[in-house]
């Protein structure tokens, strides 16, 4: 591994205090010692498609709904049961590399929701924990997600979360979102190639997901996309203050949803990019010391609905420094990583994409053995 002058913070009663607490995660490669799994229980096909129809391509929202049956639906109990043997494998490999794998609350996710100025057939479902929260040092962020379908996504969490604030953890929320029609531009169509890169959501008001935040320390990497704005990426500055800095990664595919498709730091100095949305001349300069690997093109996957990018791919799970898990089918990846110096851990994960999330998606790291540092 590459060497670094890492500064970590005084040993403090404060520090001392982090360390004894059960939510302690400052980036993604330190030793994952407890983490989250996301459910498939009750899941629904989302009904509402504003922000979906964007994130696919042009056109391709509707024929994935045809596949599925129709909207706002269950989701087929053969796609689930699918789902869950990848899931209990994945779980599995988890367990035996020695990580706590915690569970969530069923959610009521078919019941119909309102709040006073719009309403919704039901919800989503609990398969990706990454998105409506952020886990910095010990404290849980739950997120102002943009989909109003998700705007009760947090509840299946919450007896985990009060034993963890009840250990000792921070626990806070970003200002709930009003998610009103004028957060969503309705006027808005894909920007040419000549044309500077917009996305859906407006700056009505701070709107992000945490699965575009990655972590490194004192510095956090967000992306602009259709679910995330930069009064988000405000918020989250001012909200986590001087002692970090948030820097916007500029992504080139207007279908922009998550930057874990996109943007991934392995370890202190390693930063895995998909070679097709990343222009590395655009990259925040901090990260000019950084060995930068783009990825290879990804095999064709299993996913039957097409719901997500073909970059899933490096939708990577970091156990540590050297070992990541990876999707079994990605042989380029692996190889990749392989020779890269990294212990990649395949693992069957086709069959939960049609959930909308992979490895990275899928979980929400709780507690990481390491303190916090600055790697730049």
């Amino acid at each position: 591994m590459q060497e670094f002058n890492i500064l970590a913070a005084p040993a403090t009663a404060d520090t001392l205090t982090t360390l004894n607490c059960p939510v302690n995660s400052h980036n993604e490669w330190d030793p994952l010692e407890e983490v989250i799994v996301g459910s498939l229980e009750a899941a629904m096909f989302p009904d509402w498609a504003t922000i979906n129809e964007v994130t696919v391509p042009p056109g391709e929202w509707k024929e994935i709904e045809r596949k599925i049956g129709g909207s706002g639906i269950p989701y087929p109990i053969e796609m689930v049961k699918a789902a869950m043997k990848d899931r209990a494998e994945f779980i599995h490999i988890l367990e035996t590399e020695g990580v706590r794998v915690r569970h969530v609350d069923r959610g009521n996710f078919p019941r119909p929701f309102a709040t006073p100025d719009w309403q919704m057939s039901s919800g989503f479902c609990a398969a990706n924990p990454r998105d409506p929260f952020l886990v910095i040092g010990n404290e849980i962020i739950e997120t102002p997600m943009a989909d109003r379908a998700r705007y009760f996504e947090a509840f299946p969490y919450r007896t985990l979360f009060k034993e963890y604030f009840h250990g000792g953890a921070k626990w806070s929320a970003a200002p709930k979102p009003q998610l009103l029609d004028a957060l969503y531009d309705a006027n808005y169509t894909v920007p040419t190639d000549d044309e500077a890169m917009r996305y859906l959501v407006t700056e009505f008001e701070p709107v992000f997901d945490g699965a575009d935040c990655v972590r490194c320390g004192r510095d956090i990497f967000m992306q602009i996309s259709n679910v995330t704005n930069r009064a988000g990426l405000l918020w989250l500055q001012r909200h986590l203050g001087d002692g970090y800095r948030v820097h916007e990664i500029q992504n080139r595919s207007p279908e922009a949803i998550h930057i874990d498709t996109t943007f991934m730091p392995l370890a202190p100095g390693k930063l895995l990019i998909n070679p097709d949305w990343i222009d590395v001349d655009k990259l925040p300069p901090i990260l000019k010391s950084w060995d930068i690997l783009e990825a290879p093109r990804p095999l064709p996957n299993k996913d039957p609905l097409g719901v997500v990018s073909e970059w899933i791919s490096i939708n990577v799970l970091m156990l540590d420094e050297e070992r990541v898990i990876v999707e079994k089918g990605q042989t380029p990846l692996i190889k990749a990583l392989k020779d890269w110096g990294f212990k990649p851990i395949p693992c069957s994960f086709d069959a939960y994409f049609p959930f909308m999330g992979a490895f990275h998606c899928a979980t929400l790291d709780v507690r990481r053995r390491g303190t916090l540092q600055s790697y730049f």
